[in-house]
């Protein structure tokens, strides 16, 4: 693909007023993306649905010189580009009519994955909701290890399913509500970049699109699109958990949800969805398997985890301390050992991912058991 090529296909999203579906709709009247950017403003206000407006916008070029900064940038950082009439555009996705015209990712996900799963759910999850997420996720990876988990990097199950992915060794990605310049939360920096050794990020904004309320609405789509389901576990009776079950269902995609007790504020959504048949109920990682119609290629012996071997001195000063001391808070920490915050943090992180100790509210940790 040519430099110009690459400039057409980012400008394309980044004309004012012009949607995905309408820029389907430019991309055939003119018989090809680089046409578009060569038609008269005459020949343009001919497309049905483009107005005097529209066609002054495309027709003005004046989003081109952003589009070719764009296209430096996703040259200098080995940024994947995706459109839709190419072949590698994700399949999944190319069956939904409002999918991205043109998306990026960072990182070495394979979003062509035999199997693709979206888990979502509250920002404010429970210990329960969190353990639950890691638990069937883990059992996941043991009978399906090339399974994609896909989620969106936000506060609570979001963050628990990533992590748990990269600690049960599946690859994950991230769809993220805004460009690749910016991670957001920064509190999430750590695992986001572990992601891109093994999964990566996702995002259909120019990469200096800052995080907005819309945005995060908007990449749901995606989120639901490329998956070939999506779980929700724990979510209120309002939230983004179920815009994208909606979403999904429009797509035709399964939709399952964890029950939750009666009365639970962060179960509401999820027990909605199963009492209105929007959603399977499913409780553990063989009901996905299920539900879904997946099976195991081939069962092999688990193999066990030794844990507490291997340790770096630091992690083993953790460990140390939280069976001497019990669940500790990470400025409890770093004041009995004596280690700056932001270097106990990272320890905590690798820790966490290594399946040595579990995170609760509260920043406080404990030792998995």
């Amino acid at each position: 693909m040519s430099h110009t090529s690459l400039v057409h296909r980012i400008a394309l999203g980044m004309i004012p007023g012009v949607g995905d579906i309408t820029a389907r709709k430019l991309v055939s009247y003119a018989g090809g993306v680089d046409a578009v950017f060569t038609e008269s403003y005459r020949n343009l206000t001919k497309i049905p649905g483009v107005g005097e407006a529209l066609a002054k916008a495309v027709a003005g070029h004046e989003y081109l010189d952003a589009a070719a900064t764009e296209a430096e940038f996703v040259e200098k950082h080995g940024i994947k580009v995706f459109f839709y009439l190419d072949d590698d555009y994700p399949l999944r996705l190319r069956q939904c009519e409002d999918s991205p015209v043109t998306f990026y990712l960072r990182g070495n996900a394979d979003l062509h994955a035999p199997m693709i799963l979206s888990v979502v759910g509250t920002r404010h999850a429970t210990q329960h909701g969190r353990e639950l997420c890691q638990k069937i996720i883990a059992g996941l990876a043991e009978h399906f290890p090339d399974l994609l988990i896909v989620s969106g990097l936000a506060y609570g199950i979001d963050i628990c399913a990533h992590k748990a992915a990269l600690a049960a060794g599946l690859p994950t990605a991230a769809v993220l509500g805004h460009g690749l310049k910016t991670i957001y939360p920064s509190v999430h920096a750590g695992v986001a970049r572990a992601m891109l050794q093994h999964g990566g990020h996702i995002t259909d904004f120019s990469s200096s699109t800052l995080p907005e309320r819309n945005n995060f609405i908007r990449r749901n789509r995606i989120i639901a699109g490329i998956s070939d389901a999506t779980l929700i576990i724990e979510s209120g009776i309002k939230g983004g958990a179920l815009i994208t079950a909606d979403i999904a269902s429009s797509y035709n995609r399964d939709v399952m949800a964890v029950p939750g007790r009666p009365g639970d504020e962060w179960s509401a959504g999820c027990n909605a969805l199963i009492r209105c048949n929007k959603a399977a109920l499913v409780e553990k990682c063989s009901h996905i398997e299920y539900f879904l119609g997946w099976k195991p290629a081939a069962l092999t012996a688990p193999v066990q985890t030794v844990l507490f071997t291997g340790m770096t001195d630091n992690e083993k000063q953790i460990v140390a301390a939280l069976k001497s001391e019990g669940d500790l808070t990470m400025d409890a920490m770093a004041r009995m050992l004596e280690m700056p915050v932001y270097k106990l943090s990272t320890v905590l992180l690798q820790m966490e991912l290594a399946g040595l100790i579990t995170p609760c509210p509260g920043s406080v940790y404990r030792i998995r058991g």
